[in-house]
């Protein structure tokens, strides 16, 4: 379905063709333009007269580093099939060279993989961002009998990342799917800001009554616009710790990755005073943050909300001071002098901080001031 989608959006149908026949000389390729409830999407087919058999990962590699593709685009495919072999050794319980795949060593599930990793290289794809992503529900017929959607492998890949369930009861996102996104993309979320230059549909081989069995990409351009991002924020209510502990607790949540964490003075029932920490992070980030939440505090409970977050572009602009270099965070409306940086000059040089901040942000208007008339 991605090859497909990449395919529909403009990647050269022929580099693709020639990657497979790379691969496998007498495969057959098609790109056919079908329907899925009313929309036209891109089928991709890849068929070889070739026995099913199990291939290692270590053969699979062999065969990408024979193909007559890119450096990046052999790059990309090794380190799905990479991250694949990971999270399957993991599930199993043995070691990464005794992973064997079954269906992912077809013939046509490697073709798959290179032919995204060609199609992202011929349209110039320097960043991927994912969206949430559909796992399915219900049981899927695996060589290790029935198991519940998503198969371990997929839900071992996307831990961390925001998923749902949504549509009929079939696996909708597949351990080579998980791992190609997990593999490839930069963000999982909302849609950056971006100017777009082309969209494709990709096919599923279903043709579903509740949505139409698509995957869509967009190419895009990024926009210099302000930047809308879904954060995860969590909270919990805490009467029963020491101030030490909360304050811990928030360096702990910062140093591991929260965008932000606030201490909110609370009464709590019983007119028992306490605190909500709350805590924003990325969304891949919610999981790993709630369990040092879990971990450091006396809270039996957290709650999870999603919010938007809109971000100023900015950059960081050194200035020189009295007593050192001191970065500026500047954005279109306003800058701030860096806390650490003046800090450290302030216990250094035993000027007051207030003096420090204050000849920073004179430098920064003085040199803006000296730009701006050149």
């Amino acid at each position: 379905m991605l090859t497909g989608a990449l395919a529909g959006a403009g990647a050269d149908q022929a580099a693709i063709t020639a990657a497979v026949h790379s691969l496998v000389p007498e495969a057959v390729v098609s790109f056919e333009p079908v329907l899925r409830r009313g929309i036209t999407a891109t089928k991709f087919r890849v068929a070889a007269n070739q026995p099913a058999k199990h291939r290692h990962l270590s053969g699979i590699l062999k065969m990408i580093a024979a193909a007559d593709i890119s450096e990046t685009a052999r790059d990309r495919a090794s380190r799905v099939f990479q991250v694949l072999a990971e999270a399957e050794a993991a599930v199993h319980g043995v070691p990464i060279e005794k992973v064997h795949f079954h269906e992912v060593g077809a013939v046509d599930s490697i073709a798959d993989i290179v032919g995204t990793a060609v199609g992202l290289d011929s349209l110039g794809i320097g960043r991927i961002y994912c969206s949430p992503v559909n796992v399915g529900r219900g049981l899927v017929n695996t060589e290790h009998g029935m198991l519940p959607v998503p198969a371990p492998a997929t839900a071992l890949l996307l831990r961390g990342k925001p998923i749902y369930s949504r549509g009929p009861a079939l696996e909708l996102t597949t351990p080579t799917g998980a791992a190609v996104m997990v593999a490839l993309a930069s963000e999982f979320g909302a849609m950056p800001p971006l100017r777009i230059k082309a969209i494709g549909y990709g096919a599923g081989d279903n043709d579903f009554q509740e949505h139409a069995n698509v995957l869509r990409v967009i190419v895009g351009e990024p926009s210099g616009a302000v930047e809308t991002t879904t954060v995860s924020v969590m909270e919990a209510n805490i009467d029963d710790a020491s101030p030490q502990l909360i304050g811990y607790t928030m360096d702990l949540l910062l140093e591991a990755g929260a965008l932000d964490v606030v201490i909110i003075p609370a009464q709590m029932k019983k007119n028992r005073p306490g605190v909500v920490l709350q805590a924003i992070a990325d969304p891949e980030k919610r999981e790993e943050l709630a369990a040092l939440l879990f971990r450091e505090t006396t809270t039996l409970g957290i709650r999870f909300y999603s919010a938007e977050r809109r971000v100023q572009n900015r950059e960081w602009i050194p200035v020189l001071t009295h007593w050192g270099v001191v970065r500026i965070k500047a954005g279109a409306h306003g800058f701030a002098p860096e806390y650490e940086d003046a800090r450290r000059i302030a216990e250094v040089s035993g000027m007051p901080l207030k003096t420090v901040l204050a000849e920073a942000a004179h430098a920064y208007l003085k040199d803006k001031s000296s730009r701006n008339s050149e």
